[in-house]
């Protein structure tokens, strides 16, 4: 249900609510009192839920194949819009973004999602189809097939994040609009609680992985 559709459901039952309230004997004794406690449960749920929506936590639609395996097309998502106002984000995070004005292959202006592979400071690179940073190559589990293309070494600046795609040969990234500023960062992606397209509630939790660094590069 969108937040549009939320705010529907919200004013219908004030409505009748109050219609309960002024005109009492529409209903006799005992369900106007299970009419009035169901709704009033109903719009405390709702409104608790408006809440949740708009200050905490937000599900999302994932509509392309950019981050698989981790995320498959039509996986409904949840994201914690909160976390980042006392943590900053960190190597291995799933998160939610406004795309850089850079990315104009955008035209909707969709949120994107990615993985953040650097932060400030770090030197990102790809190099024998794996990803280097600072000097190691790392070891992403997540990821099903060798990186195409190498990309020369690029400093994360301060302030900003570099992000992939885990479907390295299908997303459109870093390697392609550039850093991203940290202040376009919406939120951190935590739970996979359905995907309507296969009809499943997988409920799966999303945990930071930022890989393992295993090989140091003899070149720096």
């Amino acid at each position: 249900m969108s937040e549009t559709q939320l705010f529907l459901v919200l004013y219908v039952l004030v409505g009748l609510r109050l219609v309960f309230h002024l005109y009492p004997k529409l209903l006799d004794e005992t369900w106007h009192q299970w009419q009035s406690e169901l709704i009033d449960g109903m719009v405390v749920a709702g409104v608790t839920a408006l809440l949740l929506i708009n200050f905490v936590v937000r599900s999302f639609f994932i509509p392309s194949g950019s981050m698989e395996p981790t995320l498959q097309v039509d996986d409904y998502i949840l994201v914690n819009e909160f976390i980042y106002r006392f943590v900053k984000p960190q190597r291995g995070d799933i998160v939610v973004f406004k795309p850089p004005e850079s990315a104009n292959s955008n035209p909707d202006h969709r949120d994107f999602i990615k993985r953040i592979v650097g932060i400030e400071g770090d030197v990102i690179e790809v190099r024998d189809g794996a990803l280097y940073r600072n000097g190691f190559r790392v070891q992403e589990p997540y990821v099903a097939e060798p990186i195409f293309g190498d990309e020369q070494p690029v400093l994360v600046k301060p302030g900003h994040l570099f992000m992939m795609g885990d479907n390295r040969n299908n997303s459109q990234d870093s390697r392609y609009w550039g850093q991203l500023p940290e202040e376009n960062v919406v939120g951190k992606a935590f739970l996979i609680f359905l995907n309507w397209r296969e009809k499943r509630l997988p409920m799966e939790v999303l945990r930071t992985d930022q890989g393992v660094p295993v090989v140091a590069d003899p070149q720096k």
